[in-house]
């Protein structure tokens, strides 16, 4: 008898994401290992630099998020069948651990990105929401996420309400 090869180990449990109004032929669930083959990065690329990672430098990093007692959730939007589709679409959620607020967890939204032939079909929105849904779930008092000036106005629609001013300080990498 042949083994039957072991399913996709999700980022998170996918019971933590609510039922999502998708257009049909579209799945959202939490990142696998494997997606980074159904071009995962390759949607982050929409948003900056990301390298030239490979595959072992990509799992140590799954496996280092995915390990790491309820900080990280990748979502990913997926265009066809489940395990034949294409990433399209893709959110995180980081959770910060606090001393303030009865020791209380903050959701950082990051690295929303959908590919530009995938925009229009409200799919941002629904990575947003799924997203928030989870921080709720995992006990969340706020959601908060940084955006351009430019997109001010589809987190609104998500939602969300200017409440601040982001500031930044970037380190170059050293060599060595």
């Amino acid at each position: 008898m042949a083994a039957h090869p072991q399913p996709p180990t999700p980022l998170f449990s996918p019971t933590l994401l609510s039922p999502t109004l998708l257009p049909p032929n579209y799945t959202i669930r939490p990142l696998h290992a494997s997606d980074l083959t159904l071009g995962f990065l390759d949607v982050l690329r929409i948003l900056t630099t990301v390298g030239d990672i490979n595959a072992a430098e990509f799992n140590a990093r799954f496996e280092e998020m995915r390990s790491s007692n309820g900080a990280y959730y990748i979502v990913v939007v997926l265009d066809g069948e489940e395990g034949v589709g294409r990433v399209v679409g893709t959110g995180a959620l980081v959770v910060e651990r606090k001393f303030i607020h009865n020791l209380g967890l903050v959701g950082h939204i990051e690295d929303i990105a959908v590919l530009p032939s995938q925009q229009g079909k409200k799919l941002g929105l629904r990575i947003i929401q799924a997203l928030d849904g989870i921080a709720e779930r995992v006990g969340c008092y706020k959601s908060i996420l940084d955006c351009s000036e430019a997109n001010e106005g589809f987190y609104v629609k998500c939602g969300f309400k200017r409440a601040g001013l982001e500031m930044a300080h970037y380190y170059e990498k050293k060599e060595g």
